[in-house]
């Protein structure tokens, strides 16, 4: 970095570039190199006491994962692309995942970091502490930040106990409203026991089925919506399966929900999680959006998105499934027909967010793909507060450029 500095040479970190909106990419604008975090790859330390771990920025998330199960512990941040996406890359983006409904963003699991700045100084921050009121928190300066105020190289991360009893539900619904609902009552009889629950649309299931044979459909007939429930707790599994198993029949008298299932096996709890993972590969070719609303309001959201939609393109397929229990949907119109209509496509989209004071990213950050569009949302004092950040950190501009800003 710091013979970068010195010949003007701008830099793109790069993780396990599974990212989605070019943040790792280069521009080709000027003179740049690409720098790849793969090999610093080691766990650092592991303080089951403490509840800590300390990794390289480039540890696949899956194997932090697994060195914390190792000694009995949860790192919960997990999302489809865990096998190969990497943990610098996931803090540069604030990763979300399927867990934030309890657990909360990639943000939230760290307690300090290892920074190199634009000038090759190293900021060690690698603090394991959960309380330090010493002023501003400089880590949160990097997280989310893509990567344009610094490079991230270690982290410290928390752990948390790793539940002893899990329980997995798929529940057919009649509607979003339902879904948003039945959230409500299910946390209301089941408390932080819930930590994932993912809204799953009729297209969006039909389109793995088509797409994947080693999947089949969970219930003999069709329904509208779906919520996949994940929920995690000490104890015997036999006991919270129980628990769910009531949770549930109240809700479906008080006509809360169509259908359900709780899995009675590993394995059927994986071939559900599975029908999930599978939905973006299912329906790669459409418009994808990563959008964010309050949960109240995702019900009127997707009504209100999908007949703008319906006006301006006739009939169209729309592939909706997300973290509702967060807020945060994959909001995919159409086919690869209208790929060549995107930016018309993602403007009625993000004009219909607008008003829900919602985000057009809400876990996958702006890269290059949303650039420009966020100068739309953002006011232009926030904007402007954010090129303070980076003219401050960054005067040259040398870091990932042409990206978030």
């Amino acid at each position: 970095m710091a013979l970068c500095a010195r010949e003007g040479i701008a830099v793109v970190p790069q993780g396990g570039n599974t990212g989605l909106v070019g943040g790792s990419v280069p521009t080709g604008v000027q003179p740049e190199i690409v720098l790849s975090l793969a090999r610093m790859n080691r766990i650092r330390a592991l303080d089951v006491l403490n509840d800590t771990i300390t990794v390289d920025a480039g540890c696949v998330l899956a194997a932090v994962q697994k060195a914390a199960d190792d000694v009995g512990r949860l790192f919960p941040l997990s999302l489809a692309a865990e096998g190969s996406c990497q943990i610098g890359g996931n803090l540069s983006t604030n990763a979300g995942g399927v867990n934030v409904l309890r657990y909360g963003t990639a943000r939230e699991q760290v307690l300090g970091l290892e920074v190199v700045l634009p000038d090759g100084r190293v900021w060690n921050g690698l603090r394991a502490l959960r309380k330090d009121n010493t002023g501003y928190d400089l880590k949160q300066l990097f997280l989310g930040a893509e990567g344009t105020l610094g490079i991230i190289t270690a982290a410290v991360l928390r752990l948390f106990p790793r539940p002893s009893a899990t329980a997995t539900a798929w529940i057919a619904l009649d509607s979003p409203r339902a879904a948003v609902e039945l959230l409500g009552l299910l946390r209301e009889g089941l408390g932080e026991r819930l930590s994932a629950f993912e809204l799953i649309s009729r297209p969006c299931l039909e389109a793995v089925l088509a797409h994947s044979k080693a999947t089949s459909d969970p219930f003999a007939s069709a329904h509208p919506w779906y919520v996949l429930a994940e929920l995690g707790d000490s104890g015997e599994t036999a006991a919270l399966r129980s628990r769910v198993e009531e949770a549930l029949a109240d809700c479906a008298e008080r006509g809360a929900l169509r259908d359900a299932a709780i899995a009675q096996s590993v394995e059927r709890s994986r071939a559900l999680w599975r029908i999930r993972e599978t939905i973006p590969e299912a329906q790669f070719s459409n418009v994808k959006h990563d959008i964010s609303v309050p949960v109240s309001r995702i019900p009127e959201f997707i009504d209100r998105a999908s007949a703008s939609l319906a006006a301006r393109f006739g009939p169209i397929d729309i592939f909706c499934f997300g973290h509702v229990g967060d807020g945060n949907l994959h909001y995919n119109v159409g086919s690869e027909a209208l790929l060549s209509r995107r930016d018309e496509v993602s403007r009625i989209v993000y004009d219909t967010l607008e008003p829900f004071g919602g985000s057009i990213s809400a876990e996958h950050g702006l890269g290059q793909l949303k650039r420009e569009e966020i100068r739309r949302h953002k006011s232009a004092l926030e904007l402007e507060l954010m090129r303070t950040l980076k003219r401050t950190l960054d005067p040259n501009g040398l870091m990932n450029p042409g990206k978030l800003l």
